[in-house]
């Protein structure tokens, strides 16, 4: 119930189309009900009689043409207005995820798949749709139907109303005991259907690993099972569902009127009464009617199921704790930076950082040396407040970043990855990434700076030719060119070079090299290095290993204490050599 109230106040702004759209369908199920009755009228007062008056006749099957195509049209105008308040619905509840999972700690998402957060704001928003789209209009109309068909049927006689009456419980004792089977066969299907997937991603990613050690039949059987789990789950509900199929509900139907008709020969027999042509056709219209619409909420248990599990994920989503926003501004920063005492833990008891402590004044540069593992990447986790340090403070012009607006300290911030993204979009879009802060002469001007004129020259639209699939028409060299001009447009205070060079090649790392020197130029950085011969220029080297400094000093100073650092450069001179 707590989701339904949570769900009904996204409702708010389009209640008045979403009731509008329920009035209409109510209106649609009472015309439903009027035709068999206007059919009456016709075969008992027309049909049936001798002396048929045409003209009455004729008035009487245009009132039921009028009836049937204005239903029609009703549940037509119905159908579009209650989906288009759904989908406004949906809308918001998507664009609140959507805000929601942006200001969510990065932590979050350390040990989360990407494709479940896309599921909750794709998938299971869609599946939620169908509570307004199929399951309300569903409901609303099965429910009025029996309700009405049963008040109706007492206009008829008496006997005929108090047989469907008695029907009702039998309908709903139906509904009760499918509805509790159902729930525990569709919860085991979709179990060893989410074991299965899991079984074939498992499967597809460490496929080589299977194979070099021969233990793909050892794999296939294990799927086996799972897939035999599944194909008996399957045939257990498709055995329920076989209790509601068509046939199974018309023999109900048929038992209803043959009831129907014990009733009338009774009264024709003993009470010498009979029901007139028209009332029998009307209650042999209405027994149908009073069954399909046990056909029709069947029908919606498992969407109800789907959506109930959906709305459950959605709002675990939104139920996460978002990242605390911190008041203080950072108006202006210089640029100097100072860890003190630093200790940082991704995972509690495992630290990654110990005691870190360094500084980095105005427009100097600080490169980071190390294993993989050594801290390196945490310590930019770090500087862009990914996360906080366990111990410690991080000063940016003396000021604790704790205290900081994040948006704040980042808007002075700039970073260029080892494998730079490219959006679908223009060239100018990628480089300015949609502000309308830089011109489009200063995103030329940037992308020339560092060396890209060559990419502005092979594009037939320059500056605003569509980039697409994430830049498959880029090398890597010319993407790192783009993220470099990227980082130079935003005239960022703090520059970060996270492993720019290490995946680029020998020809194109010069072409690199000079664009770091570029956008490094005049303003504080932080480059992590994989390749020391490009921070040779840098005024401070920190060498990390298991989260330690071990040791720190220029590229000069380093050599000359003959440590890790001189092991490191050598075997890189050897290695081009």
């Amino acid at each position: 119930m707590n989701q339904l109230k949570r769900l009904y106040e996204f409702t708010a702004g389009h209640r008045s189309l979403l009731l509008f759209g329920i009035v209409l369908n109510l209106i649609a199920v009472g015309l439903n009900l009027l035709g068999p009755f206007l059919l009456k009228i016709i075969l008992d007062n027309y049909l049936v009689k001798e002396n048929v008056v045409v003209k009455g006749l004729i008035i009487m099957l245009f009132i039921y043409l009028i009836v049937q195509v204005t239903n029609g049209l009703i549940g037509y105008f119905s159908r579009i207005i209650t989906l288009k308040a759904g989908s406004k619905v949906i809308q918001a509840i998507r664009l609140k995820v959507f805000r929601h999972v942006q200001k969510l700690p990065v932590r979050y998402f350390d040990n989360l798949p990407a494709g479940k957060v896309v599921a909750r704001i794709t998938n299971d928003t869609e599946t939620i749709l169908n509570v307004f789209t199929s399951v309300l209009t569903q409901v609303i109309t099965s429910v009025f139907t029996i309700l009405g068909v049963v008040i109706a049927s007492f206009f008829v006689n008496v006997y005929a109303g108090l047989l469907m009456i008695l029907v009702l419980p039998f309908l709903f004792l139906w509904l009760y005991l499918y509805r509790k089977a159902s729930n525990k066969f569709n919860m085991t299907k979709r179990e060893r259907n989410s074991e299965m997937n899991a079984s074939i991603n498992e499967s597809i990613s460490g496929m080589s690993v299977i194979q070099a050690f021969n233990n793909e039949e050892k794999v296939f059987n294990e799927f086996s099972k799972l897939n035999e789990d599944y194909y008996k789950s399957s045939v257990r509900l498709s055995r329920l569902n076989a209790l509601t199929n068509t046939n199974l509900i018309e023999s109900l139907r048929s038992v209803v009127l043959m009831i129907l008709i014990f009733v009338f020969s009774y009264m024709f027999v003993f009470q010498n009464t009979a029901w007139s042509v028209g009332s029998m056709y009307l209650m042999i219209d209405y027994a149908g009617k009073i069954m399909m619409p046990l056909y029709a909420i069947i029908g919606v248990f498992d969407i109800i199921e789907q959506a109930r599990v959906a709305t459950n994920k959605v709002f675990e989503l939104l139920d996460e704790e978002e990242e605390r926003e911190d008041h203080q501004e950072l108006q202006t920063f210089k640029g100097n930076i100072e860890f003190n005492d630093v200790t940082f833990s991704y995972n509690k008891g495992h630290r990654v950082l110990n005691n870190i402590n360094f500084k980095v004044k105005e427009n100097e540069t600080l490169a980071l040396v190390g294993h993989t593992g050594s801290g390196k990447s945490s310590i930019i986790n770090l500087l862009m407040r990914f996360y906080d340090p366990d111990s410690g403070e991080i000063l940016f012009d003396g000021v604790d970043t704790k205290t900081l607006n994040k948006q704040s300290m980042r808007s002075h911030m700039a970073i260029v990855l080892q494998d730079p993204y490219i959006y679908n979009g223009t060239l100018l879009y990628n480089i300015r990434l949609g502000s309308e802060d830089i011109t489009e002469e200063e995103a030329i001007d940037a992308l020339i700076s560092v060396g890209g004129e060559m990419i502005l020259e092979r594009f037939e639209n320059g500056i605003h030719e569509e980039l697409i699939e994430s830049g498959s028409t880029l090398s890597l060299g010319e993407r790192q060119l783009i993220s470099f001009a990227r980082a130079l447009a935003f005239k960022p205070t703090l520059l970060i070079l996270d492993e720019a060079t290490s995946n680029v090649d020998s020809e194109t790392e010069q072409l690199v090299q000079n664009a770091m020197k570029v956008v490094s130029s005049n303003r504080t950085t932080v480059i992590i290095a994989h390749r020391l011969s490009t921070i040779q220029h840098a005024n401070n080297i920190l060498l990390l290993d298991k989260g330690n400094i071990v040791e720190s000093g220029n590229h000069e100073q380093l050599l000359k204490l003959g440590g890790k650092y001189q092991e490191m450069y050598h075997k890189q001179v050897m290695r081009k050599e």
